[in-house]
């Protein structure tokens, strides 16, 4: 019983170590004799044919190690493993017990998806890995790599390279210490520093993924993208070489090179054909000035244009900062050629310590100097400054307002205008109280205050000595000092005041309902039209009528008076 346990045990061992490691076969060799060193070495010559449990190799000298189960072969060595991997090199050794290959002398391996070139190349067959440590260039139909390590998975055709990694194809460049790479798809995944040099652009990341076929980036960790003058970062990057579109998530920061201006925000949405960007999640332009930028942010910031000219829009809850000059609106329009800024739905301006509201504010930089030139108040405009016990208030249809040097040193005031002004001495003492009415106004301001004005057309009022006027007589019809929603700092610009949703939303339905009205009046103007041209027709048309009736009677009565000559001739 022992006996046949033994025999049994022995049985299954050989069963066993026969399916993990199969004996290796010279099926043909032109000469073959045992070595003389070593007896238990055969040794192959000429058109040597060896099988290897399902691959064979090709040589020209084969030394087989039988009781090792191994093989030395040399002289243009080919290995084949079915019908889809060929290699070629120099030299071969290979272990049939481990079922490992080692080649080396220039050698080239090819399968259906790629072709790799390296010096000395190790094949784990059971494992289906391939890998190398000296230089190795792998190509596909896409792409050349090159790397000084890497390692390829025949089962998921993945290549993973390290160590001076470059992958080559004719519109990208893409550079990294570790990387891996399917040669079926073209996609790649970046794990440290990386560059992707295209098309006149420079990627950077230090994670990410990349569709080398379809030139679609996708970057998660420390990048950014540049081109042009233009340079995107944020904490998740999208780029589309195709398209030349690009979007950022999170810490997003643009910067603008030539015009020196950086956009930042939660995300954003880059067309570079276009030179265009559109950002949200608490968006600010930011345009850089020396010692004094100026910071704007709307809930929808979008630029367009080329450089120099750039246009920004600004929309919903939009502020802005500069140390000299502030503001709040709903909508903003600003062009960097024309140096017009453009505030839209209830706007308010903050210069030199003056509070200035309308329906519209326009305001121009000089384009060279970037410094505010001129201003331009249309509809309701308002102008109020705090004095030590009330406010001076001037109001009108329209202001012009004029600026040196970023000061506002000239307004003239036009239509229905009003004015309320503390007169003060040289001491700063009051002499009284200015309240006038005429149809335009103009003022002249001197170390922001104002230092005289000018009542051009139909001036009424005086200045009355403060006791003479009534607090209740001191402030104009639509007078709201609106300090608060000042922005202080450049942070003060998120802030969203109170009332302000509710304000706005009450703008835009006036808004929404005068262009129903308009929209219904032209609707009728045009009824009225239509009404008043199908008369005018059905009155051409009696009168044709009438015309052409007459005529025919006409030709009748011819006719009748040709008759009667006629008989009367007979």
């Amino acid at each position: 019983m022992k006996k046949i346990i033994f025999l049994l045990f022995i049985s299954l061992s050989s069963f066993v170590f026969s399916q993990q490691a199969k004996k290796i076969h010279i099926i043909n060799a032109d000469y073959t004799f045992p070595s003389e060193n070593n007896s238990d070495v055969i040794i192959g010559l000429g058109n040597v044919f060896v099988e290897i449990n399902g691959a064979t190799i090709r040589c020209k000298r084969v030394e087989m190690y039988n009781k090792e189960n191994r093989l030395e072969a040399m002289g243009d060595v080919v290995m084949n493993q079915g019908d889809t991997i060929t290699q070629t090199s120099k030299f071969a050794n290979y272990d049939g017990n481990l079922q490992l290959a080692k080649s080396w002398g220039n050698v080239i391996l090819k399968d259906p998806t790629m072709t790799l070139t390296t010096e000395t190349l190790h094949f784990d067959r059971k494992n289906q890995h391939l890998y190398y440590q000296t230089k190795g260039t792998i190509k596909d139909s896409v792409n050349v790599l090159v790397s000084n390590r890497g390692n390829y998975f025949l089962k998921t055709n993945k290549f993973e390279a390290k160590s001076n990694v470059t992958v080559t194809n004719p519109d990208q460049i893409i550079k990294t210490n570790h990387l891996e790479y399917y040669t079926n798809s073209g996609k790649a995944y970046l794990f440290e520093p990386s560059t992707i040099t295209g098309d006149k652009s420079l990627i950077y990341t230090e994670r990410g993924f990349h569709d080398s076929k379809k030139k679609v980036s996708y970057l998660t960790k420390n990048s950014w993208i540049k081109y042009d003058d233009r340079k995107i970062e944020g904490d998740s990057l999208y780029y589309n070489q195709n398209t030349n579109f690009s979007s950022a998530t999170g810490n997003i920061k643009v910067t603008d090179t030539i015009n020196n201006g950086v956009i930042k925000g939660g995300y954003g949405e880059f067309f570079r054909a276009k030179d265009s960007a559109f950002v949200t999640k608490r968006a600010v332009a930011i345009s850089l000035v020396e010692k004094d930028s100026l910071y704007i942010h709307g809930d929808i910031l979008l630029l367009t244009g080329k450089p120099k000219k750039r246009i920004i829009r600004a929309y919903s809850h939009v502020k802005f900062y500069k140390s000299d000059l502030q503001g709040k609106c709903d909508s903003l329009y600003s062009s960097q050629s024309e140096g017009i800024t453009k505030m839209f739905r209830k706007p308010i301006l903050w210069s030199q310590e003056n509070q200035i509201t309308g329906d519209i504010i326009h305001f121009l930089n000089d384009t060279i100097t970037n410094k505010i030139d001129s201003l331009k108040v249309l509809g309701n405009a308002f102008m109020i400054q705090k004095d030590s016990i009330g406010f001076n208030q001037t109001k009108g249809r329209t202001i012009l307002g004029k600026f040196i040097d970023n000061d506002l040193r000239f307004v003239d005031v036009i239509g229905n205008s009003e004015v309320i002004n503390f007169v003060r001495d040289e001491d700063k003492q009051l002499i009284g109280i200015t309240k006038m009415r005429s149809s335009s106004i103009h003022l002249e301001m001197e170390d922001k205050q104002i230092s005289s004005i000018e009542f051009r057309k139909k001036p009424a009022g005086k200045t009355y000595p403060e006791d003479e006027l009534h607090k209740n007589d001191r402030q104009l019809k639509g007078f709201v000092w609106r300090e608060k929603e000042q922005p202080k700092d450049k942070n003060g610009i998120f802030i969203n005041d109170a009332g302000n949703d509710e304000m706005i939303r009450s703008e835009r339905d006036r808004e929404k309902q005068e262009r129903l009205q308009a929209k219904k009046e032209a609707e009728e103007q045009k009824k009225r039209d239509a009404d008043a041209k199908k008369l005018q027709e059905e009155q051409d048309q009696k009168a044709n009528q009438k015309s052409t009736e007459k005529e025919i009677i006409d030709k009748k009565e011819v006719k009748n008076r040709g008759m009667k000559r006629n008989k009367k001739g007979e």
